[in-house]
C-alpha cells in the first residue's frame, strides 16, 4: 500500500507538472498574457528580493569569518609571544641553575 501511495503520488506531481506546461502553453488572449506576465514579474521581484537577501548575509558572514581569522591570528600571536618568553625563563633557570652546580663545585 506504501508503493501504490507512492506512485499515485508521483502521478499527481507529474500531472500538476503537465497542467503548468499546459496553461502556459495554451495561453490564447492578452488578457491572460496579461496575467501570465504579471505573476512572472511577481517571481522575478520575489527571486530578487530574495538574492538580496542573501547577498546581504553573505556579506555578513564573510565580515564575521574576516573578524574570527583577525582574532584568531592576534590569539596566536599572543600565544608565540607567551611561549618565548616562557622558553626564555627556561633558559634563565637553567642558566641560574647551572651557575649555582658550578660555584657549588668550586668549594
Amino acid at each position: 500500500s506504501a508503493q501504490i501511495a507512492d506512485l499515485q503520488q508521483k502521478l499527481l506531481d507529474a500531472d500538476n507538472g503537465d497542467r503548468a506546461k499546459q496553461r502556459w502553453d495554451s495561453i490564447a488572449t492578452i488578457l491572460e498574457a496579461k496575467c501570465a506576465l504579471k505573476y512572472l514579474l511577481g517571481e522575478l521581484v520575489s527571486s530578487k528580493v530574495q538574492e538580496s537577501k542573501l547577498q546581504s548575509s553573505l556579506e555578513q558572514s564573510q565580515a564575521s569569518c574576516s573578524d574570527v581569522q583577525k582574532m584568531l591570528m592576534e590569539e596566536r600571536n599572543h600565544t608565540a609571544e607567551l611561549e618565548a618568553e616562557f622558553q626564555n625563563q627556561i633558559l634563565v633557570q637553567e642558566q641560574q641553575h647551572q651557575e649555582k652546580v658550578n660555584h657549588s663545585s668550586w668549594k
